[in-house]
């Protein structure tokens, strides 16, 4: 049983699973919306719900098992990633492959159970969920990729629901987007020069301090401006743009936090973004109730 326990436990440090919360609030904001345009009442029953968390869970958990497995030479080397379940040992390649192989059929699984359309996007959804680990050893573009793994997240949620991507769907996916790589180019700040000496990609390492913090609030203003489209076009109503409002003051905060101390990112990293979607997903959970 301990030995069972503590397997659970490194493979939770392995996926970060906490980190889901970045995601789950976005699918469910979809599903939300979507109901309540199609059935009048924002409840889509017990089946998607389950089905929706089991997919998202699922997708996460290939994502971060498979960055995890092809990051392994880079994280070795790095002080920060050294002691990470997939370098040290505490998670052997045959497991981690098999975890990446079972979450990616579950995943698809699942998704044959929903409907057609989600069964059709799997596939391409997994392919983009795994783009990211390739993509910043040869692009800086990479930050943008991860923005679309976790911008699939309202696509799926939509999807799920009304077998269709809507307008308003794309525009709260694009927001998704801009604001997860907003912020992680702040948090990608940590590994500057280690990424420089490993020649990486990211935009830290190649364009510096001062233009990571120009373009993350650049992309944060975006995300801000998406989200402001998103209510129109979904027809929402003030709790939503309450919503949208809230987000904007969390994302100055956290600016202000990470310039002012570069050693506050995990904080504004994973506390403020944490907040910001529950935040979000409860505004629009009172507007449509």
């Amino acid at each position: 049983m301990q030995n069972f326990l503590k397997i659970l436990k490194d493979i939770n440090e392995l996926i970060m699973f906490k980190h889901s919360i970045f995601s789950l609030p976005f699918i469910f904001i979809a599903m939300i919306v979507s109901s309540k345009e199609i059935n009048e009442t924002s409840w889509f029953g017990w089946e998607l719900l389950l089905l929706g968390l089991i997919a998202a869970i699922s997708a996460r958990n290939f994502a971060m098992s498979f960055n995890r497995y092809v990051d392994r030479d880079i994280d070795k080397d790095n002080p920060r990633t050294a002691s990470r379940p997939s370098v040290d040992g505490r998670v052997g390649n045959k497991n981690m492959k098999l975890f990446i192989g079972i979450n990616a059929l579950v995943f698809i699984l699942t998704a044959y159970f929903i409907n057609n359309l989600a069964l059709i996007l799997s596939i391409p959804i997994l392919v983009i969920l795994a783009g990211y680990s390739i993509f910043k050893r040869f692009s800086s573009y990479a930050h943008l990729i991860l923005g679309i793994s976790l911008g699939l997240a309202p696509i799926a949620g939509v999807v799920a629901v009304s077998q269709s991507i809507t307008l308003w769907s794309v525009l709260l996916a694009f927001g998704v987007m801009f604001w997860v790589a907003g912020f992680d180019l702040l948090y990608s700040l940590q590994d500057m020069e280690y990424d420089k000496e490993k020649g990486l990609f990211s935009i830290p390492s190649v364009y510096g301090k001062d233009a990571t913090f120009f373009i993350s609030r650049l992309f944060h203003a975006q995300t801000i401006l998406f989200w402001l489209l998103f209510v129109i076009s979904a027809n929402l109503g003030i709790w939503a743009y309450l919503g949208v409002f809230l987000s904007a003051c969390i994302l100055f905060m956290e600016h202000k936090i990470v310039i002012k101390d570069f050693t506050k990112i995990d904080r504004a990293f994973f506390t403020l973004n944490g907040y910001l979607g529950i935040m979000f997903f409860i505004l629009i959970f009172l507007d449509r109730f």
